[in-house]
């Protein structure tokens, strides 16, 4: 199915050149048949009058058959092999008419006298015709290549419009012109600048409270360093640390979901990546809580940074959520599984996907996250329960 507004542009001009291009068959093939129609009456015309002029005065009219472009065949020879041919064709009559080696021959033969004649008048070529043929043909093209020329506008917006959807809201695409395709890329030009100050605003917003939360933490922290009842101090220290992963969380939404910046896609060993991603834990002796088993290193082409946070929010969701504080990391088979003994999930994991998930361990954050990213990275996370076990596994 034809859907592109180019494809049907050149339907419609290729319909509209070759309705032309018959039209002008049909005219020319129209002028030949009358012409072979007048022809005809004007052959059986002269036989007729040369058949009376005979019988009148007992010879040939050669001046009149100069007249009307008619030439005596006389060469014997080629009398010969006209006769022939027309002989061969089956036509020996009184009266035939044939095309001959690209000459129009007429043989007249009666009780008074045999002639083999060549008719000499023929159809000229309709140039003035054809001169209006190949200029309404030109100025078809001529409109053909205006249109196409005008649509060029409309394949840059394109060009701009994907760019804008691939994160980057530097782009302009002003037009100085009148027409439609103009007037919409001024508007998507006006749509792309509200847009971009909504996003500058929205995450300078964002930004300014996570800043100014951080230092009220900060000064909380130290104060409650000084209280001499452990189990408030214990409290607070809590409270503290929930607002701060709280801070924390949201800017890393806020850089996942503002889609405003590139990735640096790189290859990278995904034994590495495990590693990076443990570090991140910051934990005493990972080894005690973690266990990774490679049975075939590969390579992946990933963002680091964004793909060693994914790693981390698996790994500490599985260290959190296990019954024994252990997880087991498995490298092999162009996959990545986490396991862990625990309970099994009590919805589905797509529901997990979502922000803010109600959660008694954490922020319900986790797997948003995990989510946003592998989805950028164009990853999939599966989901199994066996014998006791979660079995998280990124393809």
């Amino acid at each position: 199915m034809i859907t592109s507004l180019r494809s049907k542009i050149r339907i419609v001009f290729s319909i509209t050149l070759l309705l032309l291009g018959v039209l002008f068959v049909s005219s020319v093939k129209y002028d030949l048949a009358l012409h072979e129609e007048h022809t005809i009456e004007q052959e059986k015309a002269i036989t007729h009058y040369l058949y009376d002029y005979y019988l009148k005065y007992g010879k040939i009219d050669e001046a009149y058959l100069e007249a009307q472009n008619i030439s005596l065949i006389t060469d014997k020879g080629m009398v010969v092999q006209i006769e022939r041919f027309f002989k061969e064709k089956g036509k020996v009559k009184r009266y035939a008419v044939d095309t001959y080696h690209l000459k129009r021959i007429m043989i007249i033969n009666n009780d008074h006298f045999k002639l083999v004649l060549e008719n000499k008048n023929k159809s000229k070529f309709p140039i003035k015709r054809a001169i209006i043929f190949s200029i309404v043909f030109l100025l078809i093209i001529l409109l053909y290549l205006w249109i196409m020329k005008s649509l060029q506008p409309l394949a840059a917006l394109k060009t701009k419009i994907q760019t804008f959807s691939k994160g980057n809201l530097d782009i302009e695409c002003k037009s100085d012109k009148e027409d439609e395709i103009a007037e919409v890329a001024n508007e998507f030009d006006h749509a792309v600048t509200m847009i971009r100050e909504l996003l500058q605003s929205r995450q300078l917003f964002l930004r300014a409270i996570m800043h100014e939360l951080k230092t009220p933490i900060a000064k909380g922290r130290l104060v409650s360093e000084m209280l001499h009842d452990e189990k408030n101090k214990a409290r607070l220290h809590s409270i503290f640390e929930r607002l701060n992963l709280l801070i924390d969380e949201f800017a890393k939404i806020e850089k996942i979901t503002s889609k405003n910046f590139e990735l640096t896609i790189k290859p990278y060993k995904m034994s590495d990546l495990i590693e990076a991603s443990i570090d991140l834990l910051m934990m005493e002796n990972p080894k005690h809580f973690i266990d990774i088993q490679i049975q075939e290193d590969y390579h992946t082409e990933v963002d680091f940074e964004l793909y060693t946070l994914t790693i981390k929010n698996l790994l500490d969701n599985a260290i959190k959520y296990s019954k024994d504080k252990r997880v087991t990391v498995i490298i092999g088979e162009k996959k990545l599984q986490i396991i862990n003994q625990a309970k099994p999930l009590p919805e589905p994991l797509e529901n997990y996907f979502e922000p803010f998930h109600t959660s008694k361990k954490g922020l319900g954050l986790g797997l948003y996250i995990v989510k946003s990213i592998l989805d950028i990275h164009q990853r999939e996370l599966h989901y199994d329960h066996k014998e006791g076990k979660n079995i998280f596994t990124v393809t």
